[in-house]
This record gives C-alpha cells, sequence and structure tokens, in this order.
C-alpha cells in the first residue's frame, strides 16, 4: 500500500539523484528530475512549503540556460511565497533574489530595464 508520507521519502531520494545529476555534469537530466520533484511537492504541500525544491529547480533551469523560466518561475512564484512566509529579508529570500539576479545578468536577452530591476 503507497501512503502520503511514503511520497516525500521518493521526494528526497529523488532529489539527491538530482543534484549527483548535476554534479556529473548531466544537467538536462537533473532538470527533468527537478521539475517532477517541483510539481509533485507543489501538489501535495502547496507552494510555501517548497521553495527549496523550487530554488533547486531555478538554479538547473538557469544552468541549461532557460533564463525565461527561471526569471518567471522566480518572480511569480517563489519570491511572493518567501517573502509572505520568511520575510524579505531572511537569508532564503535573499538567496532566492540572487538567484534571480544571476538570470537577469547571464540571459543575453535581457534589457537594461531588466537589469535595473
Amino acid at each position: 500500500r503507497y501512503w502520503s508520507h511514503d511520497e516525500q521519502y521518493i521526494l528526497n531520494a529523488q532529489t539527491i539523484i538530482a543534484s549527483c545529476f548535476g554534479d556529473l555534469g548531466r544537467l538536462d537530466e537533473a532538470l527533468v528530475l527537478r521539475r517532477e520533484i517541483y510539481v509533485r511537492s507543489v501538489a501535495t504541500l502547496g507552494v510555501e512549503d517548497t521553495i527549496i525544491d523550487g530554488c533547486n529547480l531555478s538554479i538547473s533551469l538557469n544552468n541549461t540556460r532557460r533564463y525565461k523560466e527561471s526569471k518567471t518561475l522566480l518572480r511569480d512564484q517563489l519570491l511572493p511565497a518567501a517573502q509572505r512566509s520568511l520575510g524579505s529579508d531572511h537569508d532564503f529570500t535573499l538567496r532566492l533574489s540572487q538567484i534571480l539576479a544571476t538570470a537577469l545578468t547571464d540571459d543575453p536577452e535581457s534589457t537594461r530595464d531588466d537589469l535595473l530591476e
């Protein structure tokens, strides 16, 4: 039988595997797994309780040069959720802002106005 707490164990194991893929340079495989983890975590727990999984996904998106998707995820979901639940000055909220800044500066399609954000 499958219980709900088993889902968290599975997601934790998949997170470790995704990290290993990233460490091995298998970035596309890590991204596929991170997407799945984030979607399942949000469905199970909600956005506020899955900010770390979202952070991992945004880093994978940046690593695979999917900056537009990373910026959208950070602006629309992760940063607002982190600000609501953790506060604007929390270390993790600031880390998400840093990841957004990386996406903005690394994206060759970013405009000057984007960078001034």
